[in-house]
């Protein structure tokens, strides 16, 4: 299967998974519901399950095992991505070429939409007939509780927000973008490993080292992208971090440096995966995807 084929096959898997469970938790409010759909399907990239699905099969676990861990990752992103756009945050009004969730919404429903994703991921990932054992689950709510919070993704937004307006060293942006993104980029593939019930310290290791890699390459080429594409190739507006005055690897390393950046972080990505051998195949495609990638 190509990569097309494939990405488009985990993408409609892991719709339907998220349908299924929005609609089981489905409220009275009816406001907060449409807020909580209208995040979850604006037209994402779907990386972080697809994460989730290549490298659980990489290892030859259920699929079916996966669609948890999926669901619930996805719903962890859609909720950063609300309250990132926030006023209080970066007061962006684009998405995905869509209005922010706040734009659409309001900014109160826009919050509460959020906070309701992000506790209906731990709430997907602690259900019961999973197929799943018991450690397993709490491994993935570990991993992605960690990922999420003070030590992950919510740590890194503080250190983004605290280098506004301030000039920062390589080593501050790599660190800002190894919680901001990285986190829930190796959450990602770190629960796929987990739905193999056997996976080893080595393997584990080895995926966390090529999760890093992308994870930091991912950050590289949106600043790339930031800087040479444009507001409806990218989805979201051209240029908003330089009119933050924030750091980026672009303001830091310039953009030829930047794109070389990116290319040794891919190919220790590709390093990483050397252990696994072909079975890792849709990983590699998912590493070549980020750094070649237009929005």
């Amino acid at each position: 299967m190509s990569f097309v084929d494939y990405s488009q096959a985990c993408k409609i898997r892991v719709d339907n998974a998220l349908k299924q469970q929005v609609d089981i938790n489905s409220a009275h409010a009816k406001q907060l519901q449409a807020a909580a759909e209208y995040s979850l399907f604006n037209g994402g990239k779907r990386i972080r399950p697809l994460l989730v699905y290549a490298t659980a099969q990489a290892l030859g676990a259920d699929v079916s095992h996966a669609d948890y861990p999926a669901v619930a990752v996805e719903m962890i992103h859609a909720y950063s991505l609300v309250h990132d756009d926030l006023p209080a945050m970066d007061d962006d009004d684009l998405r995905r070429g869509k209005p922010t969730c706040h734009i659409a919404f309001n900014e109160a429903t826009a919050i509460l939409a959020g906070d309701a994703l992000q506790t209906l991921a731990f709430s997907v990932l602690s259900q019961a007939n999973t197929g799943l054992s018991a450690q397993q689950q709490l491994s993935m709510i570990q991993i992605l509780a960690n990922s999420s919070g003070l030590v992950g993704m919510a740590g890194g937004q503080s250190l983004d927000l605290e280098a506004v307006d301030k000039e920062v060293d390589l080593e501050y942006l790599e660190n800002m973008h190894l919680h901001k993104t990285g986190a829930l980029i190796t959450a990602s593939v770190l629960m796929g490993a987990h739905c193999y019930k056997e996976v080893s310290s080595n393997t584990l290791t080895s995926l966390a080292s090529y999760a890093q890699a992308i994870g930091l390459a991912f950050q590289v080429q949106d600043d790339i992208l930031d800087v040479i594409s444009d507001t409806q190739t990218l989805g979201k507006t051209q240029g908003a971090d330089i009119a933050n005055n924030k750091p980026t690897y672009v303001s830091l390393l310039g953009l030829e440096g930047a794109q070389e950046k990116a290319q040794q972080l891919h190919q220790q990505a590709i390093d990483a995966l050397k252990p696994l051998g072909d079975r890792a195949c849709h990983l590699v495609d998912i590493a070549n995807y980020i750094i070649e990638r237009t929005h």
